[in-house]
């Protein structure tokens, strides 16, 4: 398998960029810095979770997705819709409804992701028994979480289920399902309605594999928009098709906080919120939480409820799927149980390779020089994270230096005593600080 690039969904949009750095501040990778006045984004630290998307003031974050009308290039058009996005509509609007309407918006099959989480679940009940030597083990379901320890914590890579979530599980069930019935490969859409940037990415460049089973991906909001305007417009002729899926409450509540913990029965915690994970992966990675058996690790708030792509309120959405989940029948899905064995058989993904961050050179002599190197810059600098040089970090602001996309000038300190020992000049410290926050800043005449 080819070593792929990170794909990143999320986008910096320089003609609105202010170059307010709060996009910089909230990153948890140190993704982020701020050249001539506009936030640029470090690729091989970026794991999609989407915070400087929620905390970019001006819009100037963009995440990209497929145009819905890419949909029409397939005779068979399949959307793929996580149980979240039906817990976005007010409670008077019924599933059956927003099935409906999702085929009136072109596509021929609806088919809610959470359908292959008792397939998924059963996996990872093997897994525990069989990997008894590795603790705790941590689930897959998040993309954002395997970026994350791909990037920042590559020592726990082992401890990752080696399991595919719902999601690509339902898309090689629904394009073998429609194979067998003797449609070519070629006339199947299977399309993604995402709620979040790393679910994005991880489609666009997945873990593990050369290419995911999915064509397309479609924002959550944008399509959420679509569906809720048609059904208001069509509200006194609404035609409901019959419901059927077969969720149990287990699988619709899948994908929101505790979804997984609560159902593998051994010592497991759920964690959301992604300075919440690392605060744990740290604790992990310091052999201190060796007694847990699994984690269920989220990077947003109330998990998929608080996706950066979702338009209604995490806590009401959670309210509505808890109550779908009451009503829920335990009908199994006998069709898609059928393909059970093809699905075990298609289940794991390949190995997931560390992409450290930290990594400063291939050559391991190189690299343990420049960690000398940084090590004896940090000895220089102020260490009070103030951002003003345009890195997020002191320690970032080394590292950068050390790899040669940096200056030691570019510190206000270093600045400082430097004109005070009359080694810069103002006018010299005045354009260090243009190039990193831009003329417009400090040309204003007031």
């Amino acid at each position: 398998m080819t070593k792929q690039a990170f794909h990143h969904a999320l986008k910096i949009d320089k003609d609105l960029c202010i170059g307010c750095a709060n996009c910089m501040r909230v990153c948890p990778t140190e993704a982020i810095r701020v050249r001539e006045g506009k936030a640029n984004l470090e690729a091989n630290r970026c794991i999609d979770c989407g915070e400087c998307y929620r905390h970019c003031p001006v819009n100037a974050i963009i995440i990209e997705q497929d145009d819905f009308t890419n949909i029409h290039n397939f005779q068979y058009r399949v959307a793929l819709v996580p149980s979240i996005f039906f817990g976005q509509f007010p409670e008077d609007v019924q599933t059956e409804e927003i099935h409906s309407s999702l085929k009136q918006q072109g596509f021929t099959h609806v088919f809610e992701v959470e359908n292959s989480t008792e397939i998924v679940w059963r996996k990872q009940q093997e897994e525990l028994k069989n990997q008894e030597n590795t603790r705790p083990l941590i689930s897959a379901f998040c993309p954002a979480i395997v970026r994350l320890i791909q990037v920042k914590f590559p020592s726990l890579i082992p401890n990752l289920l080696s399991i595919k979530p719902p999601l690509d599980v339902s898309a090689l069930y629904f394009k073998k399902k429609l194979i067998d019935q003797g449609i070519t490969e070629d006339k199947i859409g299977i399309f993604y309605i995402t709620q979040c940037a790393a679910k994005i990415a991880a489609i666009k460049s997945p873990v593990g594999e050369d290419k995911s089973a999915i064509d397309g991906v479609i924002n959550m909001d944008y399509l959420y928009n679509k569906v809720f305007t048609f059904i208001k417009q069509h509200n006194n002729d609404r035609c409901a098709l019959p419901d059927r899926q077969h969720l149990s409450s287990r699988d619709i509540l899948w994908s929101l906080t505790n979804g997984e913990k609560d159902h593998n029965g051994q010592r497991s915690l759920a964690i959301d919120g992604i300075n919440n994970v690392m605060a744990i992966l740290e604790r992990v990675e310091n052999e201190e939480m060796s007694n847990i058996d699994f984690l269920e690790l989220r990077a947003c708030d109330e998990s998929c409820a608080g996706g950066v792509l979702t338009s209604g309120n995490r806590f009401l959405t959670v309210e509505r799927m808890r109550n779908r989940a009451e009503n829920a029948t335990e009908q199994k899905n006998e069709e898609f149980l059928s393909y059970r064995d093809y699905l075990l058989n298609n289940i794991t993904i390949g190995p997931v390779e560390p992409r450290s961050m930290m990594k400063l050179d291939n050559d391991l002599s190189i690299a343990l020089r420049k960690m000398r190197q940084v090590q004896m810059t940090m000895e220089r600098l102020p260490r009070v994270d103030c951002t003003v040089c345009g890195a997020p970090s002191c320690r970032a602001l080394a590292e950068d230096i050390v790899q040669g996309k940096a200056s030691i000038n570019d510190c206000i300190f270093i600045q400082k005593r430097k004109e005070q020992k009359e080694l810069m000049s103002k006018e010299e410290s005045l354009e260090i600080m243009k190039s990193i926050w831009g003329k417009p800043k400090l040309d204003k005449n007031r």
